[in-house]
């Protein structure tokens, strides 16, 4: 009797691990990706241009200051 039910339930166990491999949910929607990679995007770009965009920064208050 006991032996029977360790049976199913490892067939059911079994079952539902096949059942979760081939799940495709798990898989990383478009838009998750689509996100990850504009603020990798913007991270790279400001890192690239943060210091002229400093520097004109700095220029145009020098300038509106200077009046």
């Amino acid at each position: 009797m006991i032996r029977h039910h360790l049976q199913r339930l490892t067939a059911r166990l079994r079952a539902s691990l096949v059942d979760f491999a081939e799940d495709e949910r798990g898989d990383v929607p478009g838009w998750v990706l689509i996100t990850l990679m504009t603020a990798g995007l913007v991270v790279v770009i400001w890192a690239l241009a943060g210091p002229a965009l400093a520097g004109l920064f700095e220029q145009a208050i020098s300038r509106v200051s200077g009046f």
